[in-house]
């Protein structure tokens, strides 16, 4: 059985969260069923179906981020945040 795809925003509407220097803040949810990016007031919620276990769940917030900016993943570095579900991604638009 197929995966679903995951559930993203509008690639603009996530661009519009980046700050002026590239960085973007999330919130990590790992072991999810459902891979999605979600916009919760002003924080960007990131689900990911990998666990949170020798940083799998970080690679997966990296390509899951690069998926819906419609960027490669090369394009998007973890800067912060590596242990914690709080996590500051550098973008390279």
């Amino acid at each position: 059985m197929a995966r679903p795809a995951p559930a993203l925003p509008d690639a603009a509407a996530l661009r519009a969260r980046i700050d002026e220097s590239g960085r973007l803040g999330v919130k990590v949810t790992p072991g999810t069923r459902e891979e999605a990016v979600v916009f919760a007031d002003d924080t960007v919620l990131v689900k990911v179906r990998a666990p949170a276990d020798k940083g799998a769940a970080n690679a997966a917030v990296v390509q899951v981020v690069a998926r819906a900016l419609g960027l490669a993943p090369s394009r998007v570095t973890l800067l912060r945040g590596g242990t914690s579900r709080s996590k500051r991604l550098q973008v390279s638009l």
